[in-house]
């Protein structure tokens, strides 16, 4: 299992006014919070991690290259805030774990001779169909 790497500390964080559950507070709070993270000039990766992230998220990240992430199911800026930096890391943490190579398997000689057998069987009774 790898290591859960923080990028807390490189994330820049943007607020706004979001619609949704509040009330009356809805109008005048920035509640919504927009977490942006630029993947090329972070020091907690090596270059071939970066371009990993930057090939497995490249539909999230933007033409100057920040990785985005918005919030605004809760009703606090912190509560939205703690949410987005939880999202981008799962995000960039998962985008950097290497799938299994699948190991093509021989096929058993059982099931291979069942097969054959069967479909020996279903000839034969086609054959018995057949008039003389």
């Amino acid at each position: 299992m790898q290591n859960i790497i923080d990028i807390s500390n490189e994330l820049i964080f943007n607020t706004s006014r979001s619609g949704g559950k509040g009330g009356q507070n809805v109008n005048k709070v920035e509640t919504k919070v927009e977490a942006r993270w630029q993947v090329s000039a972070t020091k907690l990766f090596t270059p071939e991690q970066q371009l990993t992230i930057i090939e497995k998220l490249q539909k999230k990240i933007n033409d100057e290259g920040f990785l985005l992430v918005t919030n605004s199911t809760e009703r606090t800026q912190l509560g939205n805030k703690e949410i987005a930096i939880k999202k981008i890391n799962k995000l960039v943490n998962n985008a950097l774990v290497i799938a299994k190579k699948r190991k093509p398997t021989k096929i058993p000689k059982g099931v291979i001779e069942k097969r054959i057998s069967d479909k020996k069987r279903n000839a034969e009774k086609k054959e018995m169909r057949k008039g003389i």
